[in-house]
């Protein structure tokens, strides 16, 4: 079967390809072009695919497909588990965008938030519930989520769901669900339980596997490096690290073409000289744009990897990739467009915390190290600056023809040391050059500790005490997953456990310590009140 162009050629009722023309979706990724006509005609399927590959859409597509017109009545027909209510909020988000015009009715249920609001949209009705397992287990239990008519099931990192102790969980919500529906596995990794997991539930279940394949050669004379940032610190690191590099020309990646616009206007914003290219563009307005990259005119592209395809760049010096690629496949296009002809270039991508996973996966497929770097601080970027500003003025010095000056040089100098001249002058140049950073702020680091690309993040911890231990048959998975089910960090955020006979210690990030104690004072673990506190033996530390 030949590649799909757009999402037109799968099938998808008219108000999908809309929703997806709308928000900026050119083509499909590699799992979505392999796993969407699959799931229409109604078939099981495992899917080993990292976050970042586009496996929402691959998903949410399908289940929004066959929503019926007219009255659907109260009970879901579609319910998506996820390990963190983080991930809960961001598929319902997704689903609620590709859906809009469908009138799609989307809940996430999830631990932290008041439960009298999700049983009143229960109560009036939904198509689709995202939700934790602990939080969809209570439901189940209080008879307020019916499942009776439920068509499809979907296990959404199930690896992550299973490390984080939701094994039970998981039966006890499965076995809730009807014996004749679609169920789809989704994994980043598919070791042995989670292939138990999918042997038990699913039937007949085709495969799709996405990052996993051969691995693909790259350039060496490039050299590859990565941020971990969150979302809404993105455009300012990007204005950061484009301030420390300096490219002469860089080429900026984007998923979509929505958030093409948005990058470049907020990037000329910033007093950047950038320019969008996607597909939407007329071949006229491509030219141009490109005209003025070769031109010097401008020195930022701006782009979809489609409206990228066969460009071909002499003075391109930096690569970026906005959002992870989907795929290690389109990494490795992408950065092959700088270090071409013996040139040396440079590689950024910027990756939220939970892509860390997909950087792996890029690295294992293509051989080859990205190097994980800290974003720039205020130090950083004033002294790039103040480099910047030696430079130019080196440069006058050494072409000479100063005379013209030399009458306020002799002037000043008369009423005050020339080294103070000198350097109010190299003020005022620093200034014209935009070389100030007063303004600026240090851009914080993410809260989430992430071992990538043989480098550690690292950030204050704090260990908490909570009033359970082996007695109370307390086991680290439980305790992983009453946290991660309750408040808005993942498994990876969870340092060390120790579990003693009556109590147990578990390091946490410091800045998450006053949620988390609110959080499981409100919930049970292994169906018991714990008290829960700051360990008071240990202050908060560097992991």
């Amino acid at each position: 079967m030949s590649e799909p162009t757009d999402f037109g050629q799968l099938q998808l009722r008219p108000e999908l390809v809309q929703a997806l023309a709308e928000l900026g979706y050119e083509e499909p990724t590699p799992i979505q072009h392999e796993a969407i006509p699959l799931l229409l005609q109604g078939r099981d399927l495992v899917g080993q695919a990292a976050t970042g590959t586009g496996k929402t859409a691959a998903f949410a597509l399908p289940i929004l497909q066959r929503l019926a017109d007219g009255d659907r009545g109260r009970a879901p027909s579609a319910l998506v588990l996820v390990p963190t209510r983080e991930l809960a909020m961001q598929v319902s988000e997704a689903v609620h965008r590709y859906g809009r015009g469908l009138g799609a009715r989307v809940l996430p249920i999830y631990g932290g938030q008041p439960i009298t609001r999700q049983l009143r949209v229960l109560n009036g009705g939904v198509d689709v519930v995202v939700g934790t397992p602990g939080r969809v287990l209570d439901h189940l239990n209080r008879g307020s989520l019916d499942l009776d008519r439920l068509s499809t099931l979907v296990l959404d990192e199930a690896d992550e769901m299973l490390d984080m102790g939701f094994a039970e969980d998981l039966d006890a919500i499965i076995l809730a669900t009807p014996e004749q529906r679609q169920t789809l596995l989704f994994s980043a990794t598919m070791p042995a339980r989670v292939a138990k997991l999918a042997r038990r539930y699913l039937q007949d279940p085709v495969s799709v596997q996405v990052g996993g394949g051969p691995a693909t050669g790259g350039a060496p004379l490039v050299r590859q490096t990565a941020y971990i940032v969150s979302r809404a610190h993105k455009p300012a690191t990007l204005g950061r690290i484009l301030d420390v590099e300096s490219p002469t020309a860089a080429l900026v990646f984007c998923r979509t073409r929505e958030e093409v616009d948005r990058l470049t206007e907020t990037l000329n914003g910033r007093g950047y000289r950038a320019e969008a290219l996607h597909g939407g563009m007329a071949q006229e307005q491509r030219d141009r744009v490109m005209g003025r990259l070769r031109s010097g005119t401008a020195d930022l592209l701006v782009a979809t990897d489609v409206a990228a395809r066969g460009l071909d760049i002499d003075q391109l010096t930096h690569v970026v990739n906005y959002d992870v690629p989907t795929d290690p496949e389109s990494y490795v296009h992408r950065i092959g467009r700088v270090g071409r002809a013996g040139r040396s270039g440079v590689a950024i991508t910027l990756a939220e915390p939970r892509e860390h996973r997909m950087l792996k996966v890029i690295e294992r497929a293509t051989k080859q190290r990205m190097h994980l770097e800290t974003v720039p601080t205020v130090a950083d970027l004033r002294a790039r600056r103040l480099e910047s500003t030696r430079a130019a003025i080196h440069e006058h010095l050494l072409t000479g023809d100063l005379d013209g000056f030399r009458v306020v040089v002799e002037t000043l100098a008369a009423e005050f040391d020339v080294l103070e001249v000198a350097l109010a002058a190299v003020r005022l140049a620093h200034e014209s050059l935009g070389g100030t950073t007063e303004d600026e702020e240090d851009i914080p680091a993410p809260t989430v500790p992430t071992a990538t690309a043989g480098r550690t993040f690292t950030e204050p911890t704090a260990r908490l005490f909570v009033g359970l231990g082996r007695a109370a048959g307390i086991r680290p998975q439980d305790l992983v997953g009453a946290i991660a089910n309750e408040s808005r960090l993942t498994g990876r955020d969870i340092g060390s456990i120790e579990i003693s006979d009556r109590f147990s210690l578990v390091e946490i990030p410091a800045a998450a310590v006053d949620e988390v104690m609110r959080s499981l004072r409100g919930t049970t673990i292994k169906g018991r009140k714990a008290q829960v506190r700051r360990d008071r033996t240990q202050t908060a530390r560097s992991r």
